[in-house]
């Protein structure tokens, strides 16, 4: 990071978060990112660094760059953070949703594998027990 300007490079901010260029790449696509060029080098302003982390903590969310872009977009309109505030409950809201129905479904079936579990422990018993009796007799 240059200490003066506050920019950093696409290896600084790629390693400073633990992402790939490739990744920084895809969010610049996106329109997520907005770096400066000088010829093919990537510049990046802080509020590109803090977009970033932004568009990590949405994907951490589970959502995707459509509706990351959205929220920026909302932030950067004449709406402003009372809009941008209002989309962020909707999302989570709905996020929260999906998540509690993904964690009730991951308990039942963690709930089914148990009872397969133990019928075929079961059943492997009384084989097992068969056998035994067998060669005993």
């Amino acid at each position: 990071m240059s200490k003066k300007t506050n920019t950093y490079t696409i290896s600084e901010l790629a390693g400073e978060f633990g992402v790939t260029s490739r990744a920084l790449r895809l969010y610049e696509e996106s329109k997520l990112l907005a770096p400066e060029r000088e010829g093919t080098k990537r510049i990046y302003a802080e509020r590109d660094r803090v977009r970033l982390r932004l568009v990590l903590r949405g994907k951490r969310l589970g959502w995707s760059l459509a509706e990351i872009r959205e929220s920026f977009d909302l932030y950067d309109s004449n709406l402003g953070e009372e809009a941008q505030l209002h989309y962020l409950l909707e999302k989570l809201d709905a996020r929260r949703i999906t998540l509690e129905t993904q964690k009730q479904d991951v308990e039942l079936a963690l709930a089914d594998l148990g009872h397969i579990a133990d019928n075929a422990q079961m059943v492997l018993s009384s084989i097992q027990s068969g056998k035994n009796k067998r060669k005993a007799g």
